[in-house]
């Protein structure tokens, strides 16, 4: 399970890969995702729709390297799909280019597509089995391995065509070293746990940087041949379109899709199906719409005719082996998670703020189809908490009202129209508004004066603890105005300060008082000292100075 990794500085915590899994099989710890390996089905989804890259397909260009650098000849297995992945590039084209890389040799795997879909032909009319679903996609068969075990023996014990291929190439080849080239993820597992077969697996990408590495452009042709039907397989019914069908008492269908494929191993399980040969591909499309192909290029319509147009009428001329040396053996892959019980699930819920059942949304947000199934995932240590949005969202604005409620402060968002967003109480204290409702969506300029806002707005530098005296509302405040450019909004900071404004008034007041007292008192008593000196034959100089001390000190208190 290491075909597919993570680049733990690039997850954003986005959860649009959980989104997008189609068996949930990744998990999240530290604000990280972390993909769960006995779960995934390397259907490549999180790969496709990961917005930074954080998902990464192990490169296994150097390994091809070093293996043609060895003594074994080395030939490569080219799917079918490629058609579509390089268009107009036939496959003398692709085995030229691929021989400069050093390969000894190029076959296509729709050979291998031929021997199987031969024996699929046999199994239906051996009538082996009440329902035969194909086995050449690893995806579909990891996902029966893993959720539906109990449905292992309705998958057709047959190996892929690219197994089968290049277990042809290496009986025709005894020392050969074999590459399969194509657009799956899943192949780079399905070689690795079926060892001896496929030594090695690039993707259309791996092929792609390694060409333009070393200069090599693909040559445009177009190489039609007849006897290549099987190019077919890489199509949505592309294996029945090989197929004879000429059993009339089996229903032929094509299923794509996890999502689809899930249903309809649903229904195989509740036994709802019989007598049916089932065509299953995990990507939609097939192969054409594989993760390595739809992450650059994905176009579903050209696809499919580049396919179909390059596809023969008749069948690729194979010496078809013995049965038994294409056998292949799926076992169940065990899940090893535990199921909670209601009272735990109810107890996570709780923890989640849905304390009844109205407050299960069942939004998605978090990638999970149903709040249950979050508690779940969060019981068996594959979700958090804080991945509920409506839950983070309802949190942070119960910390914000409280916050906004209680503050002394009186608070206003304006919008970049100078419309009223929001206020509170203590604001609507200050200006004497009933309901917050009555000036909500209105200009500020029914409120307040609008200069200090257009000021901040078009400047861009804040105001701070300005005293405003409000006219209209006989109240003194120290208003602080911020624009905050990343929401667009500016913030306005109201601290009443009347009373204090009403104290230092009245001590004014006083103090005025005081010196119009002093000022009666020393000139009083400098007409008595006057009249006194006069008398005494003194100077009342030094009197005066003292007198006119007094009065100073009185005026600065």
């Amino acid at each position: 399970m290491d075909c597919l990794t993570l680049k733990k500085s690039n997850c954003k915590n986005c959860y649009k890969c959980i989104r997008n899994c189609p068996v949930k099989s990744i998990r999240f710890s530290g604000n990280q995702a972390y993909i769960i390996g006995n779960e995934c089905i390397l259907c490549g989804q999180c790969f496709v729709v990961c917005p930074q890259d954080a998902k990464q397909i192990v490169d296994e260009t150097e390994k091809v390297k070093v293996l043609i650098q060895g003594e074994n000849r080395v030939i490569a297995s080219l799917a079918p799909s490629f058609a579509a992945n390089y268009k107009n590039v036939g496959i003398a084209s692709m085995r030229e280019a691929l021989k400069k890389l050093g390969f000894f040799d190029v076959e296509e795997t729709a050979i291998g597509a031929t021997i199987v879909k031969k024996q699929y032909d046999d199994m239906v009319r051996a009538e082996e089995q009440d329902v035969i679903i194909s086995s050449c996609c690893h995806s579909v068969n990891l996902l029966i391995q893993k959720k539906y075990p109990e449905l292992l023996p309705y998958l057709a014990d047959i190996m892929s065509p690219m197994q089968a291929h290049c277990t042809d190439i290496k009986k025709r080849y005894p020392d050969a070293k074999t590459v399969f080239i194509g657009p799956c993820v899943a192949k780079k597992d399905e070689a690795e746990y079926y060892e001896g077969i496929v030594d090695a697996v690039l993707t259309f990408d791996e092929l792609t940087a390694w060409l333009k590495s070393e200069n090599i452009e693909l040559k445009e042709e177009c190489d039609y041949l007849k006897n290549s039907k099987a190019r077919l397989f890489p199509t949505t019914g592309g294996i029945l379109k090989t197929m004879e069908m000429d059993n009339p008492n089996y229903t032929y269908m094509a299923i794509d899709g996890v999502d689809n494929c899930i249903s309809a191993l649903e229904d195989i399980k509740s036994g709802k199906v019989q007598k049916c040969f089932i065509e299953m591909s995990a990507c939609v499309g097939s192969c054409i719409g594989g993760p390595v192909m739809e992450k650059h290029h994905h176009s579903p319509v050209q696809d499919y005719m580049s396919v179909t147009k390059f596809a023969g009428s008749d069948d690729f001329p194979v010496d078809m082996p013995e049965r038994r040396s294409l056998h292949k053996v799926f076992s169940a892959i065990e899940k090893k998670l535990q199921t909670p019980t209601d009272a735990e699930i109810q107890e996570i819920l709780h923890q989640m703020g849905k304390t009844k059942p109205s407050d299960e949304l069942n939004c998605g947000s978090c990638g999970y189809n149903t709040c249950r199934d979050k508690a779940i995932a969060i019981y068996q240590g594959k979700a958090e908490v804080s991945m509920c949005l409506p839950f983070l969202k309802d949190k942070a604005e119960n910390f914000s009202d409280t916050i906004t409620r209680n503050t002394p402060n009186g608070l206003i968002v304006l919008n970049e129209k100078l419309e009223v967003q929001q206020i509170n109480l203590a604001a609507q204290r200050i200006m004497n508004i009933r309901y917050a409702t009555d000036v909500l969506g209105d200009q500020v300029v029914r409120i307040l004066d609008p200069s200090d806002f257009l000021k901040v707005l078009n400047t861009g530098r804040e105001i701070r603890d300005k005293r405003v005296y409000l006219a209209e509302y006989q109240r003194y405040v120290e208003e602080t105005i911020v624009y905050d450019k990343e929401y667009r909004v500016l913030l306005c900071i109201m601290r009443d300060v009347t009373d204090e404004e009403v104290q230092r008034e009245k001590k004014e007041d006083i103090s005025r008082q005081t010196i119009e007292i002093a000022d009666k008192v020393v000139d009083k008593q400098m007409r008595i000292v006057q009249e006194i000196a006069s008398l005494l034959g003194e100077t009342a100089a030094e009197t005066k100075i003292a007198l006119t001390k007094l009065k100073e000190s009185i005026s600065d208190e």
